[in-house]
């Protein structure tokens, strides 16, 4: 409890915990396990599952959370064969992206290439 009261990147504050049980409508639940709500004014927002990232929301969800679209999407809604599943972004974590021409043990690695006439 004091953890929630204090630290907002882990999980709801507490303000956020007690305005979702008063004003807030649970409407759906996606795949990593993030909570959707709506309020009477039509606010939305999401109660993350874990480390709080944006990125973790998915397109269904993003679309209906900044009001391009009025449906709640549907886990069991029928997906196309060349989308792909959501990742979230893994940029500043070991899961990042990394080229080989950038890495460390490349010593050959120069910044600019030399221009040749």
């Amino acid at each position: 409890m004091i953890k929630q009261i204090f630290t907002w990147w882990n999980s709801q504050t507490f303000g956020t915990f007690v305005y979702t049980i008063v004003f807030g409508k649970f409407v759906g639940k996606d795949e990593f396990g993030n909570k959707y709500y709506i309020n009477s004014k039509d606010k939305r927002w999401v109660i993350y599952n874990g480390e709080i990232n944006a990125s973790k929301i998915t397109s269904d969800w993003y679309s209906w959370m900044h009001h391009i679209s009025n449906n709640i999407p549907d886990e069991n809604q029928k997906k196309f064969s060349w989308q792909k599943s959501h990742k979230d972004n893994k940029t500043g974590t070991k899961d990042s992206f990394k080229p080989n021409k950038i890495s460390k043990n490349n010593k050959k690695f120069k910044k600019y290439e030399s221009w040749k006439p």
